[in-house]
């Protein structure tokens, strides 16, 4: 069951960071500026649109919680105040990607890439109402274990791109050439129409649940369940991602390198974390299913299975860093040129930290979707402030700086506030499912 969810969404989620892909490949054809600019129009658009969005995962855990009890109706209506949300959530999001040159310029960055990176912006800013209606549609129909659908979204969101991007990037087929601006343009237009995809499934696959029909109500108890829930998950992501831009900038300090080096070991992990990360969201469901309908030790073994099988998965990718860190490697840059030696030599000595970075970062995931399966997301919120960032970037910087182990010294530094937070939030749920399986409420954001 775990793997029947999680397999197609493990595949959607790399699919979705193809798209990523596909736009640094494509764009690297305009010339250096763009290539520049697109990395800092997509930072920016990631950082904005995730924190924002990542309150309606929110979605999930009532929707999982809903199903196992088999109320659609309130199912329904979780679904309907994430979209009430989303909507609240969009002139501020938008408001943030047209400001954002000017604060990108205010920190001291190239004009030159701002002026290709604002066009990027301002023009994917039209995308972030269709990608928070997707969000919270996707939210819908994982908290029912409903994970194929997405994945045959994404893929297809994938091949569109590409289309999108030769159409309005390089002129194709009578549209317009509009360079890096042509690139948000294409990304608008696929995320709405991976919302209309996500709507049409759901209209026509749950038609007797009329999740369309109007008219449509603010259900005051629902979105304050919501928001209760969705916004320390919001933070939580904002630590994450927060956490990782400051180690890129603070890698910078240690030269052109380490920072290059860096780059490969992070995007190499990025790239399989999206496996646990596909375990935790299956996870939720599976405990929340399982709470709904009064089983409280089936809440417990759903949290149980999905961490274990998320510490199989990473020790098995932990083992590829350490043992073949070079073959990685080889896959960014031609390990044999002179020339890249200084990065290849980071790029392996961080890859062989990124082995025991890989566990933590598998269990904490995997930990935070089951405690998010019992409706517990301000706690796990407070853990990952105090594990990110007092433990993770200050010991980072303390082993960097302090003791001069460099770039070495933040990654070790990450490894410390993972493995903190992994051991934390796993011990929480351990904690919550006993007192839930001796008949107690857990003491959580909202009763389970």
């Amino acid at each position: 069951m775990l793997l029947t969810i999680a397999l197609p969404l493990a595949l959607a989620q790399m699919a979705q960071n193809g798209m990523g892909l596909v736009d640094t490949l494509m764009v690297g054809r305009l010339g250096p500026d763009a290539l520049a600019g697109i990395a800092l129009g997509s930072v920016s658009f990631f950082f904005v649109t995730v924190v924002l969005s990542s309150m309606l995962f929110a979605v999930g855990p009532l929707v999982a919680q809903a199903t196992g009890a088999r109320r659609p109706a309130e199912a329904v209506r979780a679904l309907r105040q994430g979209m009430w949300w989303g909507l609240a959530l969009t002139p501020p999001a938008m408001g943030l990607l047209w400001l954002m040159p000017l604060l990108l310029r205010a920190m001291g960055q190239d004009p030159e890439v701002v002026a290709p990176a604002t066009g990027y912006l301002r023009a994917v800013s039209f995308g972030v109402l269709p990608g928070m209606a997707f969000t919270a549609l996707r939210a819908y129909l994982e908290g029912q274990g409903r994970t194929r659908p997405l994945m045959v979204v994404a893929f297809v969101g994938v091949a569109l791109n590409v289309v999108a991007n030769q159409a309005f990037m390089f002129g194709r087929w009578g549209f317009p050439a509009l360079g890096l601006t042509g690139t948000g343009v294409a990304t608008s237009l696929v995320y709405a129409a991976m919302a209309l995809a996500g709507f049409a499934y759901v209209a026509r696959h749950d038609r007797s649940r009329r999740v369309f029909a109007g008219p449509w109500r603010w259900d005051g108890r629902m979105a304050r369940d919501v928001l209760r829930l969705g916004w320390p998950i919001s933070l939580t992501v904002a630590f994450e991602t927060g956490l990782f831009a400051a180690s890129a900038l603070l890698m910078g300090r240690f030269g052109a390198a380490s920072l290059a080096g860096h780059q490969v070991a992070i995007q190499t992990a990025s790239f399989t974390f999206m496996i646990p990360l596909a375990l935790g969201v299956a996870t939720t469901a599976r405990v929340g299913h399982a709470v709904g309908r009064g089983d409280p030790l089936g809440a417990r073994a759903a949290g149980a299975v999905g961490i274990a099988a998320s510490l199989a998965v990473m020790t098995a990718t932990a083992m590829l860093y350490w043992w073949a860190p070079r073959w990685i490697v080889a896959l960014y840059l031609d390990v044999g040129d002179a020339a890249n030696a200084a990065v290849v030599a980071h790029a392996v000595a961080f890859l062989g930290v990124a082995a025991a970075f890989q566990l933590f970062d598998g269990l904490q995931v995997s930990a935070l979707g089951a405690l998010r399966g019992l409706k517990d997301t301000r706690v796990p919120m407070l853990v990952t402030l105090v594990s990110y960032w007092v433990v993770g970037l200050g010991g980072g910087v303390a082993l960097a700086f302090g003791l001069g182990l460099g770039g070495v010294g933040l990654w070790w530094g990450l490894v410390l506030g993972l493995a903190v937070a992994s051991g934390a939030l796993t011990a929480r749920f351990v904690s919550l499912s006993r007192r839930l399986r001796r008949g107690m409420r857990p003491a959580v954001d909202s009763p389970a």
